[in-house]
């Protein structure tokens, strides 16, 4: 989904100040130490390694929007290319050649280079993406996916190339997302449909993931690799076995099935995180996980991880200026009188005038990052979210940058934490976090109070909480609302400084005393909950009917 470029609640004049002035003026220093990577290069720590490719002496991989290439033994690895957000390297069967994806004309297309290094040589140019899947056996033609021809929106299709250049010639099959050759070339192991989102864990919904063996010379379906639903991707034909990956027995790891006795086998047991992706070549299969490379030799069953060092000029982590774009704004709020706006931008709280004045970094943390900043109704302070300390805390601040930062515990256990949204008094903030929990914090006792906890997470995450005018109640919406709101009703809860409550169940778009539920879009159950006439509602305790709440 798309976010605006700047908060559409601030005033039309700070809007067109940050949306003109922004680029000209919003410039601060992102100081970056020294990489901490290089000095743990020898276990990989600091590294984010991906798509690994494995030829008989060498590993090639994606790394810094670049090519590296190092040998199976680790060691030094080598940039093989740059300037292109280069990824998917492939090596051919003899390994001489790289296959890549690369975007250096501004669209993914195929490239070839040598596995020696040199000029990258461009093998397709459709406006579309194509994106590099490995090569046929042979070793004269380049696999690739493309859209180029689909008959749907969200279909793709395998497409070959020369290596030499020319006309690409599809696979005769309606549709697939990757695949692999049989050594002979007259069958494929392939994925027939992808996912609009591949790093869903566990995920068991419709477009869960199966490998499917295809006779080209028909286009007939063999065989279905046997599965209950899981997630069978990646796949590698090595000689009468296909190897894949797959989360058929929790987090994702690699299995092997026998085309002949069509039996699966588990290869690499794994009980931590997910392997992301793999390559067969030479007698071992390359795969990758968080951020490590490794190597398992198919002959031995060794499994071992690859030592990799990278000693390079990243002009990325060079301390420079940034310049600070609308579109890089992440959040932003208004202070009390309209004079100025905070924002969070590249990790960093700012406050920017409306019309005159200087822009202030008032977090200046550029090993840290800092979000979603809210300005307290006295105009004092200003409240955001920092992970300074190794996990997220909250940080308050006075709105001149003068002073010590106040720093808050949020919870146990630690997690990731939404929106502080402060009360009118200025004295307590309340937050959600990714548990579903509801929470607030009451600045001088400096306890967080966990006041709420919701079932299941509705579609947008509208849990947000909303401060009565006189501090006492927070209103929310629980999941259970959300979920039946497009028949018509939605359930409302009050909390009164930890003790909750259910007042009954209200219609979208019904004003009930000096509560409103607004729904914009009710087939998304996009819920608005505001509170007017600055009164707060009392609960009648023999009726909690929700048409019948009378004002203190």
């Amino acid at each position: 989904m798309s976010q605006p470029l700047v908060d559409s609640n601030l005033p039309t004049h700070l809007i067109s100040r940050l949306k003109t002035g922004a680029s000209a003026a919003l410039a601060i220093l992102v100081v970056i130490a020294a990489c901490p990577c290089i000095a743990k290069s020898r276990d990989n720590r600091g590294f984010l390694l991906r798509d690994p490719a494995v030829s008989k002496s060498q590993i090639a991989f994606s790394y810094a929007g670049s090519l590296w290439i190092v040998s199976r033994d680790g060691g030094e690895a080598k940039r093989l290319t740059t300037g292109g957000h280069e990824r998917n390297p492939a090596f051919s069967p003899d390994g001489s050649m790289l296959a890549f994806t690369g975007e250096y004309e501004g669209n993914p297309d195929v490239y070839v280079v040598s596995a020696a290094g040199g000029v990258p040589r461009r093998l397709t140019y459709h406006p579309g993406a194509d994106v590099v899947v490995g090569w046929t056996p042979d070793g004269k033609r380049v696999l690739f996916r493309s859209s180029r021809a689909a008959f749907a929106f969200g279909v793709t299709q395998l497409f070959t190339v020369p290596i030499d250049g020319g006309i690409p010639t599809p696979v005769p099959l309606a549709r697939a997302f990757e695949g692999s050759f049989s050594s002979d070339g007259s069958r494929i192991a392939y994925e027939p449909t992808q996912q609009w989102q591949q790093a869903w864990k566990r995920y068991r919904g419709g477009q869960t993931k199966a490998i499917w063996i295809a006779n080209l010379s028909d286009s007939s379906i063999e065989a279905r690799i046997p599965r209950e639903n899981s997630n069978d991707f990646n796949p590698m034909w090595v000689g009468g076995t296909i190897y894949f990956l797959s989360d058929r027995n929790g987090p994702v790891s690699l299995f092997a099935y026998d085309t002949k006795s069509q039996q699966i086998k588990e290869v690499v047991k794994n009980a931590g995180l997910d392997i992301k992706s793999a390559a067969a070549g030479s007698g071992a299969i390359a795969y990758e996980q968080f951020g490590s490379l490794h190597l398992l030799d198919l002959g031995s069953g060794r499994d071992r991880t690859i030592d990799v060092r990278i000693a390079a000029d990243l002009p990325e982590i060079r301390p420079h200026f940034q310049k600070i774009e609308p579109r890089r704004i992440q959040s932003s709020g208004i202070s009390p009188t309209g004079i100025r706006a905070a924002i969070a931008a590249r990790g960093e709280i700012l406050t920017a005038p409306a019309e005159k004045g200087d822009i202030r970094n008032l977090s200046n943390t550029p090993d840290a990052v800092e979000r979603d900043p809210a300005w307290s109704p006295d105009g004092k302070s200003i409240a955001y979210l920092s992970d300074a300390s190794g996990e997220y805390a909250l940080h308050v601040r006075d709105q001149n940058g003068m002073g010590e930062v106040r720093k808050f515990d949020l919870g146990s256990p630690p997690s990731f934490f939404y929106s502080p949204t402060w009360s009118p008094d200025s004295m307590k903030i309340a937050y959600t976090d990714k548990r579903l929990n509801v929470w607030y914090i009451d600045l001088a006792k400096k306890t967080p109070v966990r006041i709420d906890t919701d079932t299941y997470a509705g579609p947008f995450r509208n849990l947000n909480p909303a401060w009565s005018p006189d501090s006492r109640w927070l209103v929310t919406l629980s999941a259970e609302a959300l979920h039946v709101v497009a028949e018509g009703n939605a359930d409302v809860i009050l909390h009164d400084h930890g003790t909750s409550r259910k007042i009954g169940s209200v219609i979208p778009g019904s004003v009930i005393g000096e509560m409103s539920l607004i729904t914009q879009e009710p087939a998304t159950a996009d819920v608005v909950v505001s509170l007017v006439q600055g009164k707060t509602p009392s609960v009648p305790v023999d009726d909690l009917s929700p048409r019948r709440f009378v004002s203190k």
